[in-house]
């Protein structure tokens, strides 16, 4: 397979970039600079260390994208097929990172062919950066009708972003992206949005450099709502700790936490790995229902503590709950016992020395519980959710330590969230709570450009493949060597078996014709093969992987799968 893109003549481009838009990389404090709009953007992002950008240019993002071409090896651009899938592409980068991911699209259309993705970084609490146009100067605010124009762009993002602002001079474009970091980085992390009028990327002015702003302050953690917490712990008996994407940084305190106290870690999706599955106390959802009815304390760690209060839906008598959150509003949203509004390490570390000051002991014999409960739904778990797990094990054998799976909104995604083992945070990529149908292949591409030296397998059905099937062709033209599997039921199969069962067989829509996915993949340039077994499943993906390039495998799906929802909803809808 040979492709690519042309080598660039580096040298050349950085002594261009340098005579239109002079050097993007001063020092803080440095003599203020004339640069262009889209030469200022290009030096704010590289002044926070951004080194690839995610994009699809159009006429009103020209000058931001010869700019970042001018900037020549400083910057890496990867582009994309679609606006959505340069987007979510943005997000896996950040997702797999936790550092910002950058993309631009152009205004009007394409910000709305992004929004999922925008949407989907809010809703999961990544940073991501969008930088898009508007029409000229001149027709701002007019209605004219003018290419891609969009009423109110800027307020629309405001509602699907954590910060959005408009640059109207390149004056200000350097220090409004240092203030997008600072904003996307700062307290609940999110996504940030940054518009400018298509003639502005091109006009010139003198361009200060403000550094890279400070995180603002994070609420100190409250000693009295600490001692109030381990008060609870030293009275519990059994614990549970529940963790989502807020407690990642905590990973290390947490585990100590548990260790301390005998309590199950409870991830759903976006806290896998902050307790590694190998450890006994790293739990899943479905390995800790069992054990709900006779906890009689739960502590939740940077989560919207979405597990107990609707997927079980039930909290048994006289529970108490306490809740470490860096954002205030969720303990509006879900009022715990004690509320710690703090980030996650210092007020779980804070917890740790709190506790050390009280009566507390551990339950006799409580970890053997645990680990015998865990046993017990493992096996329950492999008799009853076929074929999905088997080819779940298999991936997991295959699959590297470090290496990094992003699910789907499939059935073996599905079952993925409790039947797939994760040893380490950000190793396990999801959606969150938006469970958008289609993320997973583009998100996939991101986290590769991310991590060019680890593994990483995206999980596929065959419908929502298809929304960015075309993304295999950026796939082979920047070298992203993500393995992709698609599991083919020719259908969207959650859909397909909702009509089924609770419309009595009224199937519409569900049901899908699909291309030859292998001859499709090649197409592209893209090896491929087909298997309809576990076994035949892990022998392709061990060449895949030992192949390097991208490839795709298609797993054919018999009928029925088993519903992996139970293990989920134990309690029903």
């Amino acid at each position: 397979m040979k492709p690519f893109a042309e080598p660039m003549d580096t040298s050349a481009a950085k002594a261009s970039f340098d005579a239109n838009n002079s050097n993007p990389s001063i020092s803080e404090g440095g003599t203020p600079t004339v640069m262009t709009g889209g030469g200022a953007l290009v030096a704010g992002l590289l002044d926070h260390g951004i080194d690839t950008v995610f994009g699809l240019p159009g006429a009103q993002t020209y000058g931001l994208f010869d700019a970042m071409h001018l900037a020549g090896p400083k910057l890496n651009v990867i582009g994309g097929r679609h606006e959505q899938t340069c987007a979510y592409m943005a997000f896996g980068y950040a997702r797999s990172t936790g550092r910002p991911g950058v993309f631009s699209v152009v205004p009007g259309p394409g910000v709305l062919n992004a929004s999922a993705a925008l949407l989907n970084a809010f809703s999961a609490n990544e940073p991501m950066l969008l930088l898009t146009g508007q029409v000229p100067t001149m027709f701002l605010d007019r209605g004219r009708g003018h290419l891609h124009e969009m009423p109110d762009q800027l307020g629309t993002l405001r509602k699907i972003v954590k910060w959005a602002d408009r640059i109207a001079t390149p004056a200000t474009a350097r220090s409004q992206v240092a203030q997008a970091f600072q904003q996307m980085r700062s307290g609940r992390r999110g996504p940030a949005a940054l518009e400018m009028p298509w003639d502005v990327f091109r006009a010139k002015a003198t361009v200060a450099n403000p550094g890279v702003m400070p995180l603002l302050p994070a609420p100190p953690v409250d000693d009295d709502q600490i001692e109030r917490a381990a008060k609870l712990v030293a009275a519990a008996h059994r614990p549970m700790i529940f963790v989502g994407s807020g407690a990642i940084e905590a990973a290390d305190a947490i585990r100590e936490l548990a260790e301390m106290l005998d309590a199950p870690v409870v991830p759903f999706r976006s806290g896998r790995g902050v307790v590694s599955s190998e450890h006994p106390l790293g739990s899943n959802i479905a390995e800790a229902y069992p054990l709900w009815e006779q906890t009689d304390l739960a502590i939740g760690i940077g989560t919207r503590m979405e597990i107990p209060a609707w997927r079980w839906s039930y909290s048994p008598p006289g529970q108490k709950v306490i809740r470490i959150d860096i954002d205030p509003a969720e303990m509006r949203r879900s009022p715990p016992d004690v509320a710690v509004v703090s980030d996650a390490k210092p007020a779980v570390e804070a917890l740790i020395a709190a506790i050390n000051r009280t009566a507390f002991s551990r339950t006799p014999g409580r970890l053997d519980e645990i680990v015998r409960t865990a046993g017990q739904v493992k096996q329950a778990i492999a008799d009853q959710i076929q074929p999905q797990l088997s080819y779940i094990q298999m991936l997991r054998q295959v699959l590297p330590r470090d290496g990094i799976l992003v699910d789907e909104m499939c059935q073996v995604g599905y079952a993925a969230w409790y039947g797939f083992p994760v040893y380490g945070p950000r190793t396990f990529i999801s959606s969150g709570y938006q469970g958008n149908l289609g993320y997973g292949f583009p998100t996939a591409l991101g986290v590769k450009a991310a991590h060019p030296d680890r593994a990483v397998v995206a999980i596929a059905g065959d419908g929502g493949f298809m929304f960015g099937a075309q993304e295999l062709a950026t796939a082979v033209q920047y070298r992203l060597g993500v393995v992709v599997v698609i599991f083919n039921n020719n259908s969207f199969g959650n859909v397909l078996r909702d009509q089924t069962e609770q419309f009595e067989g009224r199937v519409i829509g569900s049901r899908l014709v699909n291309p030859d996915f292998v001859r499709f993949a090649e197409s592209f340039g893209v090896g491929a093969e087909r298997v309809s077994s576990p076994d035949a499943f892990k022998l392709a993906l061990e060449r895949a992987l030992a192949d390097g390039g991208p490839r795709l495998i298609e797993v054919k799906m018999g009928s029925p799968e088993a519903s992996p929802w139970r293990f989920i909803h134990p309690r029903g809808m």
